[in-house]
């Protein structure tokens, strides 16, 4: 086990190295980069081409950007490697600070859909194996084909419309109410959170949810359709017994195996739901960074994301051999 975990801690490393790479370099690639932006921005403000030229030359000299890419990537991943993201060339800031509470938020409410995708999906999924082909069944699947069909950002739309329409609201969007959207954080303000988060977890998960209920209907049919299932019903033991301690353990491990892989899509996932539902998560300050050409704030944002996918597969890894004792790892 020491040896499996050392080996994928240098797996981890590498992938890392290589992200970082590949991250600063695709960032890199469309023509133009800050100052081209910034240039245009300015000349639309009618600025003096004077003022314009002084003030391109300051921010290429503030960051680097006359120097070759190879050089300015060397001193970045140095800067990261020390825990310094680097600056944001937007919005003048560092890096860090734009992402503090906006990656706190997206790996809570991340965490949050992936808690509510299990406690919905798996027992729905079990209910629809164990009763296969009755009106429970039919209507889950429909339900889940439909989850699997609609994309969460026509959700969202829907949710708003309905919102507006049906209940006449007026602040169906976002995170926090008005009064609470710059305040401190309090008790006051973590109570309102909670009362505008669960439409969000629902709409953000609802097609990973709908997806695992398939994927957990499929396997315990599967599971329960073993010769040791059989055996144990002849030895008489009861159907929870059955379907808890036989039956699930092993049909839940494609679900477990994927965590690692369902945290980067939740997050991915819910950048058009954040637009449309004006959230302070992480989705949109990449998006924003990308358009921007804000290489440095991209580019750690990315490499962020990637660090939560590694090890969000180290861990389900570990899960896995925990829950199934079929699997061992060489000590």
């Amino acid at each position: 086990m020491k040896t499996y975990i050392l080996q994928r801690f240098i797996q981890m490393i590498i992938v890392m190295v290589v992200v970082m790479l590949v991250s600063f370099i695709i960032v890199e690639l469309p023509p133009g980069d800050f100052l081209t932006t910034l240039r245009e921005q300015l000349t639309d403000q009618n600025v003096d081409p004077k003022v314009i030229d002084s003030t391109v030359e300051m921010y290429r000299a503030r960051y680097g950007l006359g120097e070759n890419w190879f050089i300015r990537f060397g001193k970045w991943a140095w800067s990261l490697m020390k825990g310094d993201m680097g600056y944001s060339m937007q919005h003048n800031r560092p890096a860090s600070e734009l992402m503090g509470e906006r990656l706190s938020l997206t790996i809570w409410i991340s965490i949050a859909t992936l808690i509510f995708m299990f406690i919905v999906a798996v027992p729905i999924g079990m209910l629809s194996a164990i009763k296969q082909y009755s009106a429970w069944d039919h209507s889950f699947t429909f339900l889940a084909l439909l989850g699997v069909s609609v994309p969460s950002f026509i959700t969202a739309l829907v949710f708003l419309l309905l919102s507006v329409t049906l209940l006449g609201a007026t602040t169906v969007a976002g995170l926090f109410s008005p009064e609470y959207v710059t305040a401190e954080w309090s008790w006051a303000k973590f109570v309102d959170m909670l009362k505008h988060v669960w439409i969000i977890l629902f709409i953000v998960g609802l097609g990973d949810t709908a997806s695992t209920i398939r994927v957990m209907r499929a396997r315990m049919l599967d599971t329960l359709g073993e010769p040791y299932i059989d055996t144990a019903r002849m030895k008489g033991l009861s159907g929870a017994k059955i379907y808890f301690r036989h039956a699930l353990r092993v049909a839940i491990n494609p679900i477990i195996s994927s965590i690692g892989l369902r945290f980067p899509q939740i997050i991915s996932g819910s950048t058009i739901v954040a637009i449309v539902l004006t959230l302070p998560l992480i989705g949109p300050l990449l998006l924003e960074a990308l358009l921007g050409e804000d290489v440095y704030l991209a580019c750690s944002i990315l490499v962020v994301l990637t660090l939560a996918l590694v090890i969000g597969n180290f861990l389900a890894d570990l899960a896995l051999a925990w829950l199934d004792p079929r699997i061992r790892f060489e000590s």
